[in-house]
């Protein structure tokens, strides 16, 4: 073993943790890097750490050297964080829900208030495919190291049963699919426990295995607009409060970056960097 590997790192949860150069090979290899790069960047990432470093630190020297090779690279691997810049509040990350369905041919709705038997809900996302329709409610955290526990699930759980009581009663309702929970974190033990017993599809961000939220990113190259290395935290918030969410709706709508006061040099940039990264 790799004597840097006996080191305890602090997670943002707060947890120690012994650090994994197998886990930094592969979040970089993720990125998109080639081996030669990934390898450079694991050597000097370990030369650097010490003992009780921040999972944060280790990261932002990590996406220094990506960014500092290729902004492409910086930015898949900026992901997860990318999904937290889309707070505070959670109907951006809603908006970003709504499209991977609308990507994965889906009809969808966002913000729908329905009647349920005992009292009124307002639903995040309503999707329909097939002649079926399902009912999606986000749990968003703009915070690392917080998890979706039972609670949750549970909630979700009797409003959607509430909802369906007074669904099954219009009879030009579409059939009524198993109710999704989906969070940009990760849910307890019990909370999957739950879901599993109560019948409810529960998404984050590496569940269900090879199917979670990132993996459904990657496949369909919907990026969030935060992952951009070169936008700057004002140029996305402008961008998210006109409900501009992914890369590839900036691609289709230049004009805000003309909105933005964007030199066209650095227009080309930001638009080659999303397009390589949507792969369009």
């Amino acid at each position: 073993m790799n004597r840097k590997e006996s080191i305890d790192i602090i997670k943002s949860s707060g947890k120690k943790m012994k650090f994994s150069l197998d886990k930094l090979r592969n979040s970089l290899k993720h990125s998109g890097a080639n081996h030669e790069l990934v390898e450079e960047i694991v050597s000097k990432v370990n030369d650097e750490l010490f003992e009780g470093i921040t999972s944060n630190e280790i990261y932002n020297r990590a996406y220094s050297l990506l960014k500092k090779n290729k902004s492409v690279f910086a930015s898949k691997y900026k992901l997860k964080k990318a999904i937290y810049e889309l707070g505070p509040t959670g109907f951006p990350f809603e908006r970003f829900i709504a499209a991977i369905l609308q990507y994965s041919g889906y009809e969808v709705d966002v913000d729908i208030i329905l009647n349920g038997a005992c009292v009124t809900h307002e639903i995040d996302v309503i999707a329909e495919k097939n002649g079926t329709a399902t009912l999606i409610e986000c749990k968003f955290h703009n915070e690392e190291g917080r998890n979706c526990n039972v609670k949750i699930p549970l909630y979700i759980h009797s409003r959607y049963n509430d909802v369906k009581a007074y669904w099954v009663t219009n009879t030009n309702n579409k059939p009524l699919q198993k109710g999704w929970v989906v969070t940009n974190t990760r849910f307890t033990e019990d909370a999957l426990t739950y879901g599993k017993c109560a019948d409810l599809y529960l998404l984050s961000w590496d569940f269900p295995k090879d199917d979670g939220l990132k993996d459904r990113i990657d496949r369909l190259g919907l990026y969030p607009i935060t992952v951009s290395s070169l936008l700057s935290k004002r140029e996305k918030q402008f961008l998210l409060s006109r409900n501009v969410v992914l890369c590839r709706q900036l691609i289709k709508d230049k004009f805000y970056l003309d909105h933005l006061g964007i030199s066209t040099e650095r227009k080309s940039k930001i638009l080659d960097e999303i397009s390589e990264l949507c792969k369009i």
